[in-house]
């Protein structure tokens, strides 16, 4: 079961786990999310792109971007712009678990998942904000929804299987700008799940 997701090393569109602590430290840095953010919503770019885009020089992205590449989350692209080659998102989404056993590496987990779950809500947060400023037919196909059920851990899982499945569609699309079609914006999908009390101890 995910626990969140992020770019992954995998481009079929599978859920990858990271469970190594040197990967989720690799990734864990800020301008290293803010580069695959970047290369989520405009596409392949070179590192001087990249950086009018997140505010760092040029050299301190090819840092982070080579940094990203060594554990599989970011790739060069075969075309090049005049002599720098651009770089690309490997893949889709991954899972990062927090239940491994391991007291650091799961620390390590958490300190990443809020992270990210923060990122979110920050996002979130953007757009409540500005809402107003998109056309009609985008505030319609938004919006928030949400429910409450009474379920068991198997059937929790059972039931964010099916949503990976939904989360996990055109994962083309970010690595290849040309394959999106007009009209196309980047947009965010978020699954929150997290129970309302604690379980009642058995007696």
């Amino acid at each position: 079961m995910s626990e969140a997701t992020e770019p992954a090393r995998e481009g079929s569109g599978s859920l990858a786990e990271i469970t190594d602590a040197r990967v989720m430290r690799a990734l864990a840095h800020p301008v290293r999310l803010a580069l695959m953010d970047a290369l989520a919503v405009s596409g392949p770019l070179t590192a001087t792109e990249a950086g009018k885009l997140v505010g760092e020089t040029p050299s301190a992205c090819s840092f982070h971007l080579r940094q990203l590449a060594k554990y599989g989350f970011v790739e060069e692209a075969p075309e090049r712009r005049g002599r720098n080659r651009p770089w690309r998102l490997v893949g889709l989404s991954a899972a990062i678990s927090e239940t491994s056993g391991d007291a650091e590496r799961d620390a390590l987990a958490r300190g990443l998942v809020e992270a990210l779950y923060q990122r979110t809500l920050d996002r979130l947060q953007r757009w409540t904000q500005t809402r107003h400023l998109y056309p009609r037919e985008w505030r319609q196909a938004t919006g928030f929804a949400e429910t409450i059920w009474w379920v068991t851990p198997e059937e929790l899982s059972a039931i964010d299987d099916k949503i990976d499945e939904l989360l996990l569609l055109y994962p083309e699309r970010s690595r290849d700008p040309a394959l999106r079609p007009p009209g196309a914006l980047p947009v965010q999908l978020a699954f929150f799940k997290f129970p309302l009390r604690p379980p009642v101890a058995e007696e």
